[in-house]
Parts: structure tokens; C-alpha cells; sequence
């Protein structure tokens, strides 16, 4: 069986591997028709995901086809077109038992702690498949994507008419624009990139974007846009320890300010600042199940239009070519994704 691994740092190939036995009970045997390629799949291949080990097959954006069930399963059939929360938690850890299994303790990913759905074909448990057969394979290997960013606005839970700005207008930044604009908030897009907010602007429709200055005057100009205020609700998407750490400014007082990024690196503010507003800081990692079947049935419903998307398309035989490339910022890859 055919897959694609990194053996380590800047490092990518094409081997060969076993077919995957038989499903246990609780399993499902899938055929990956689509992997998206994610912000922690470049990270990986660059030796800069904090969690990330080797060698590994990635890969955790999967749209897959329901292929054998395993004798307990009974909310799947084969046929099944899944998207797969890709988190493998322990049901009876602490967090899990909250409710939280995004964030366990004990927390696998796969593609990240263990290999992924770069591959032709793999078991998976049931319960992290959700059906969504109105939609192509392209669409549900979207959702974990989405899902990212969903998690992340009711993480900072905007309420109608407040202004939340988004710092980072990559594919998770985006995502979250997605759940902003549902949410009936007014959204102010930044980033230090001109071509990513005319993307934003042109092909996704965001009202207002705002350039990242480094002389820091955006934040003047943020208080300019919000009668003084700043914003209530602000994300950080960057993954940038020193945008992460200056986010700080943009928020208003008593306002929220959510990390849905990650970095390897210290992260350092003034805490005046902080004490000040009495901000709330908070972490947004993974999602949650709920957030796949609400995603699916939006996507499904037409109010989460995909299309602009998917900018770039590989091949299980061409994708250890074609992933370096797809780091060249000239490429302008919002989401690139794999058929295998």
C-alpha cells in the first residue's frame, strides 16, 4: 500500500506499507479519497511543530469512504463519505470526562503523534467519523479545518455587534472569519502580507482588512475604526510568538483575547497592560465532535461557501514533489489539497 511520510526535518517520501488488518469492534476500515494539507503538516516538514515526531506519516485532514465496520459499529455503513476528527483521546481522562477531549492529557493526533491519512487506506475508531454524504471528499477533508477556527470563535464567544479583529489571514484566520461573520459580528482582518488581505477582500468578501505596520501604528488605526474601543474579541492566528505577544494591544478593555495559533516560542507581554483592561486570555486547541457535524450541515446548507477554498490539488504519486513548492509564499496556497 502506497504512502507518503517525513522521515525527518525537510525530508519527504514515498514508501511502501503494510494494508491494515482487519477493524476491531469499534473500528471503522476507510479509503482516503482527500487529505488537506495544514498549517502543522509545513510545520512538520520544517522541523518547527512543537509536537510533532518522526518518522511520520502525516497527514489529519481526511475525507474518507466508509469501506468495512467493525462488529460494534452501528451509525456507519460502507458507502459512508466521513470527515474525521482526527483527536484520539482517552475517554477517562480528566479532560475527556469534562467534556473536553480536544485537549486531554493524553491526546494523539494523527499525522502529528501518530501516523496520519497520507495513505491509501486505515482504521480508524467510529466515533471520530462524521457522516456527511451531501458533501465531496474535498469539502470534508475541509471541516477539521473549519472546525479549527469554529472552536476558536466560541472560545472567545462574540456576541452580535461586537467588533473582533483576527490577526493572521492564513487558512486558520480564515476559518475563523467564517464563524465571525456567522456570528453577526463586525470582523477587522490584519496581517503584515498586502496580497493576503486583497485575497481576503476580493475572493472571500471580508469588509475591512488593516496592514500590520511595524512601527506598531495599526493599533492606532484599529482606535480610529472602533471609536477608541479596540476590539472586544481579538484571535490571534499567526502562530508568531512576537505577534502573539503584541496582540495584546489590539484588545479593548475587558475584551478577550483567544491563541488559536501555536508556537514553539515565548510568548512575553507587559502585564500592566493586561491588568489594566482586566483581560481574559485564553487557549483554543483542537475542536470539539459537536463542531463537525455543525460545519458539515452549513457547508450542506450553503451558508459556508467552499469553492474559494481549495486554491491547489497534488496526487498521492506527486505530492513529495509538489509540497516544497507549496511553501513559496509567490504561490499564494490558501488550502492545498491531496487525492489519493
Amino acid at each position: 500500500m502506497r504512502a507518503v511520510r517525513f522521515p525527518g526535518p525537510q525530508q519527504i517520501e514515498n514508501i511502501d506499507i503494510p494494508e491494515p488488518t482487519a477493524p476491531a469492534a469499534d473500528e471503522v476500515l476507510v479509503q482516503v479519497r482527500q487529505v488537506g494539507i495544514c498549517g502543522s503538516d509545513y510545520g512538520g516538514y520544517l522541523g518547527k511543530m512543537p509536537f510533532f515526531s518522526y518518522p511520520r506519516i502525516w497527514g489529519h485532514e481526511l475525507g474518507v469512504e466508509v469501506l468495512v465496520c467493525g462488529s460494534q459499529v452501528t451509525h456507519l455503513k460502507p458507502g459512508d463519505r466521513c470527515s474525521v476528527e482526527p483527536y484520539m483521546n482517552n475517554v477517562d481522562s480528566f479532560a475527556s470526562r469534562r467534556g473536553r477531549g480536544n485537549c486531554c492529557n493524553d491526546l494523539q493526533v494523527i499525522g502529528v503523534h501518530r501516523d496520519g491519512g497520507m495513505r491509501e487506506r486505515l482504521c480508524l475508531p467510529a466515533r471520530k467519523l462524521h457522516v456527511g454524504n451531501a458533501l465531496g471528499f474535498e469539502q470534508l477533508a475541509l471541516v477539521e479545518t473549519l472546525a479549527i477556527g469554529y472552536h476558536a470563535v466560541q472560545r472567545g464567544n462574540p456576541q452580535p455587534g461586537e467588533t473582533v479583529v483576527i490577526v493572521g489571514a492564513g487558512p486558520i484566520g480564515l476559518a475563523v472569519w467564517e464563524f465571525v461573520r456567522l456570528a453577526g459580528c463586525r470582523c477587522i482582518m490584519l496581517d503584515v502580507r498586502p496580497d493576503r488581505l486583497e485575497f481576503c477582500q476580493q475572493v472571500l468578501g471580508v469588509p475591512e482588512t488593516l496592514a500590520v505596520q511595524p512601527d506598531g501604528s495599526h493599533v492606532a488605526q484599529l482606535a480610529e475604526l472602533t471609536s477608541g474601543n479596540l476590539a472586544e474579541v481579538v484571535i490571534d492566528a499567526t502562530g508568531n510568538a512576537r505577534s502573539m505577544g503584541q496582540a495584546l494591544e489590539l484588545v479593548s478593555f475587558t475584551g478577550r483575547l483567544v491563541y488559536v495559533g501555536i508556537t514553539a516560542d515565548t510568548i512575553q507581554f507587559p502585564h500592566p497592560l493586561m491588568h489594566r483592561r482586566e483581560l481574559t486570555l485564553l487557549a483554543s486547541r483542537n475542536a470539539l465532535p459537536g463542531d463537525f457535524g455543525a460545519i458539515i450541515n452549513w457547508i450542506a446548507a450553503g451558508q459556508i461557501n467552499t469553492q474559494p477554498w481549495i486554491t491547489h490539488t497534488s496526487t498521492l504519486d506527486t505530492i513529495a514533489a509538489d509540497f516544497p513548492r507549496f511553501l513559496d509564499p509567490q504561490l499564494q496556497v490558501l488550502k492545498a489539497m491531496v487525492a489519493i
